[in-house]
């Protein structure tokens, strides 16, 4: 099979696997709290984002959709099968609903060195997440989640305006960090480690980026959208603004400290933990037993990602010299 063919196929399988995973994370509140409307406007305006966001690395960054995230990580000296498996899992993954992180599964089998760091800056964002959360939502908005709570909906079309911005800010901030995880699979200068994608191919790629968007909208975010379902008032637009502008606004900040790759999946779960334990703390409507739990196991879902993904990063390049061997 050619290099190209192989290329081809990772893209394909990191564009599906990613989007559904990792976007529907950072898209899943937008989505649950405007389930009223059609998927294509949704999909319109998420993919209007995507295209500016790709179009302004491409044209600012030289060719390097990255934005500079994939300098870190090592060009193989021979592209083969095994940099397909782990966006291969993570389809298996993210079909039973498990929201494992991304980063972790695809990029470290490109570079197993620098999962510690990888690891090191996403346990930094988790807990900023996490703390941000309890912060906010005990101090600054204790009464507001009460009163959303109770109301049937936001009466100002203002809210509507706040969520989709708020949406807009967080969607370009994860697209900025989680498309190294997607363009690792293209061609990149074996000198400067960034993607050099000719126009044809960056075009094709935005094809297949808005495709596999449109699938993810159109099941209204696949098995896991649970996740958030799972957690208390996101379908209240006003509620799932806070949840997004909070999430962006930890992405903006870890994004300006370094270009190293994180997991924001860890980001994400971080933040809804805070924010349950937060809420359960204001208004004593779930127990502590039940909010330990759900918080424990989401958790344990990103851990078990996190123990796959270093298990195929340090077993695949054993199996595939074994199997070249024989």
């Amino acid at each position: 099979m050619s290099l190209e063919v192989l290329m081809v196929i990772g893209f394909l399988l990191g564009a599906y696997s990613i989007v559904g995973n990792d976007a529907i994370q950072t898209l899943g509140t937008f989505l649950s709290s405007n389930s009223h409307r059609p998927w294509w406007v949704l999909w319109l305006f998420g993919g209007g984002i995507l295209i500016v966001v790709l179009v302004y690395g491409w044209v600012v960054y030289d060719g390097d959709v990255s934005y500079g995230r994939l300098t870190a990580i090592p060009v193989p000296d021979h592209f083969n099968w095994i940099y397909c498996i782990p966006p291969f899992v993570l389809l298996l993954l993210t079909r039973g609903g498990i929201p494992v992180s991304t980063t972790f599964l695809t990029l470290t089998v490109f570079a197993p060195k620098a999962l510690p760091s990888m690891l090191v800056k996403s346990l930094a964002g988790y807990a900023t997440a996490f703390v941000a959360a309890i912060v906010v939502y005990r101090l600054v908005t204790q009464g507001l989640e009460s009163r959303f709570r109770q109301t049937d909906g936001p009466k100002s079309p203002w809210w509507v305006v706040a969520q989709w911005c708020s949406t807009g800010f967080l969607w370009s901030q994860w697209l900025i960090q989680d498309l190294a995880n997607i363009y690792v699979f293209l061609p990149r200068d074996p000198v400067t480690r960034t993607p050099d994608i000719a126009l044809g191919w960056f075009i094709a790629s935005i094809v297949v980026m808005l495709a596999m968007q449109a699938i993810i909208f159109y099941t209204h975010g696949g098995a896991i959208q649970k996740v958030v379902l799972s957690k208390t008032n996101t379908t209240d637009i006003r509620s799932a603004t806070f949840v997004d502008l909070i999430y962006g606004i930890v992405l903006f900040l870890f994004k300006e400290v370094s270009k190293l790759p994180m997991s924001t999946t860890w980001v994400f779960v971080g933040l809804l933990a805070g924010r349950e334990i937060a809420v359960a703390w204001n208004e004593k409507h779930r127990s502590r037993q039940e909010v330990s739990r759900l918080v424990l196991s989401d958790f344990a879902k990103i851990t078990f990602g996190l123990i796959v993904s270093v298990a195929i990063a340090y077993l695949l390049p054993y199996l595939h010299e074994i199997a070249h061997l024989h």
